[in-house]
Formats: C-alpha cells, sequence, structure tokens
C-alpha cells in the first residue's frame, strides 16, 4: 500500500521488488500521469482516494500487507494512527514524514518530543527511526527536514488494559503538560488523597509529569481507576 503516490516514483521503485502495490493518491490531477507511469506494471493497482478516509479492509485482499509511503505532511499522523488501529492485516509501516512528526512516533518517555502519539504508536507498534533526510534533496525545496520512520506491529498490544480507559488517562495526563500527573488524575474526579494513594502503590511519584511516565505506567494507572 503506497499512500500519496504523487508521480509514481516510489511506485516504480516498489514493483521493482516484485511487491503488488495499490497507489493511493488523492489529487484527480496527478492520476492520469501516475496510470501512465506505471501503464506496464500490471501489480499495480491506482485509486483516487481520501487517504483519512479510506477502508483499508475493503479494499484490500485478506492477509498481511504493508504500507510503504512518502505522506503529506499534514496527514501523517492520523493516516498512521488509523492504520495502526483500523488496519490489524497492516504488520509493516515504513514511511516518510516530516521530522517532527516521525520523532513523535518513536519518542520515549522523557524525550521533549513525547505525547499522546507516541503512546499510541507504542500501543500497537515496535518503532525505530530509520534515517534522516535533508531539505536538499527535494525539489523544490521543502521548510523541514524528514526522516524515515518504521513501525513494526506487535503481535499483541504492548499492555493490557481496557484501551478507552487508557486513552482516558493519557489525554489527561497531557493536556495541561506542565501540571503533575496527580492534579490529572484529581481532574478525572479522583480525591487528592486517594490520588496520592493511587499513584504511589502504581509506582509512580504523585509530582511526576505525563512525559516522565511510561506507556506501562499509564497502564498501571488506567487499571487502578477501574
Amino acid at each position: 500500500m503506497e499512500v500519496g503516490a504523487g508521480f509514481g516514483s516510489l511506485t516504480l521503485a516498489l514493483v521493482a521488488t516484485g511487491a503488488d502495490v495499490l497507489a493511493i493518491e488523492f489529487d484527480r490531477a496527478l492520476i492520469p500521469a501516475l496510470q501512465e507511469a506505471v501503464a506496464d506494471a500490471p501489480n499495480v493497482r491506482v485509486i483516487q482516494a481520501d487517504a483519512t478516509r479510506f477502508d483499508w479492509t475493503g479494499e484490500i485482499e485478506p492477509g498481511p500487507w504493508a504500507l510503504c509511503a512518502n505522506l503529506p505532511y499534514n496527514v501523517a499522523v492520523p493516516v498512521v494512527l488509523d492504520v495502526l488501529e483500523r488496519a490489524p492485516s497492516a504488520t509493516l509501516l515504513v514511511v516518510m514524514v516530516q521530522r517532527e512528526v516521525g520523532e513523535r512516533f518513536v519518542a520515549e518517555a522523557g524525550d521533549g518530543r513525547y505525547g499522546p502519539v507516541s503512546l499510541r504508536v507504542a500501543y500497537r507498534a515496535r518503532g525505530s527511526l530509520v534515517r534522516r533526510v535533508p531539505r536538499e534533496v527535494f525539489w523544490p525545496r521543502p521548510a523541514v527536514a524528514s526522516v524515515v520512520v518504521r513501525l513494526e506491529r506487535l503481535p499483541e498490544p504492548a499492555v493490557e488494559v481496557e484501551e478507552a480507559r487508557l486513552w482516558r488517562v493519557v489525554d489527561a495526563g497531557f493536556a495541561e503538560r506542565r501540571k503533575t500527573i496527580r492534579s490529572a488524575i484529581v481532574r478525572l474526579g479522583v480525591d487528592r488523597g486517594r490520588a496520592d494513594d493511587l499513584l504511589t502503590a502504581c509506582g509512580v511519584s504523585p509530582r511526576a509529569r505525563a512525559e516522565q511516565l511510561s506507556l506501562h505506567d499509564f497502564a498501571r494507572i488506567a487499571e487502578a481507576l477501574s
């Protein structure tokens, strides 16, 4: 699966590996040029579609598949999170994205880019930054640098906890980054005194901030709030 196929340069590189490629392009004006570029490749199917509203299961044959794409910067986060959440057959994602976005995907606790997106990725995948891509290799030259990120889907979610409850705690924790996790728990309706006891029992300092907590820390807190 390729999102944002454009004029087909990456599409043809994927074809050269022997892969069957489903190429998605949103811009109708580019479709004729894309179809012409891949006209001699029988293992390519071109679809004009919006990847942020795409039916990942309905358009793809059963079985594991990979997403390999130079993702447009404005859709990178929603597309990656949507594929991880709604397309369990997507076992591998290799994407080029804006550097700041890619760093958010793979950031760990304590990193300045760490946040809810990092945790949502880590819940379902093992991420790594493959390489940095300087602005100079593009034409026209963009205002931002890029990175290539590899996300390998985990066999099972990284933590065992009700997902909705987990994201409720994560979102509360990062809603006010400068405040402590104790404040976030209190905003969720827990008495301040009980919040301290609950966090301590989970092995988390009530004075810690959300960016200092791992996915497993958030999972223990979410479970304790049940």
